[in-house]
């Protein structure tokens, strides 16, 4: 099964669902499809689609996927990771109106170039994406959490 994320930002991604059914029509996604299609309307023949699910029913979604085409939010991205998935991320542009601004671009770029995971950017083919994900090995996760705390940590011990 390949999991299809767009989160739950009140902007829908149809550009993603788009591109995702047009792979299957092509043959290149055999599996089945189950889209996490929050507040984006679309309707599909080819694809399960579930506008929310529970923490629980999410985490086991993610258990069961082969791969994970999400968006580029870091909850969603961070998740699977998490569990070591193979993941293809999107990020929600808005120039399509699918976000405020473009900071799912940087989050992607940035989680692209540390090898946690393929991006599918504006203009390119998914199918070629697709193609990289089976033979692709995601660097493992690493959370900064507690670095983060520690810092903050210190810094408030510091300036008491």
């Amino acid at each position: 099964m390949i999991l299809v994320v767009v989160g739950t930002h009140e902007l829908p991604f149809t550009r993603l669902l788009k591109a995702v059914e047009q792979q299957i029509a092509k043959g290149n996604i055999r599996e089945e499809v189950i889209v996490q299609s929050g507040h984006t309307p679309y309707k599909s023949s080819n694809m399960k689609l579930v506008k929310f699910t529970s923490y629980e029913e999410m985490d086991q979604l993610y258990n069961q996927a082969s791969y994970i085409i999400t968006h580029g939010g870091t909850g969603s991205i961070t998740s699977g990771l998490k569990k070591g998935k193979r993941m293809i991320a999107a990020p929600r542009l808005v120039k399509y109106g699918e976000h405020n601004d473009d900071h799912q671009l940087e989050i992607v770029n940035q989680f692209e170039v540390t090898g946690h995971l393929i991006a599918w950017h504006d203009g390119q083919d998914l199918g070629a994406v697709i193609e990289k994900i089976h033979s692709f090995q995601p660097a493992p996760f690493q959370s900064g959490r507690n670095d983060i705390i520690s810092i903050i940590e210190n810094f408030i011990e510091e300036n008491v």
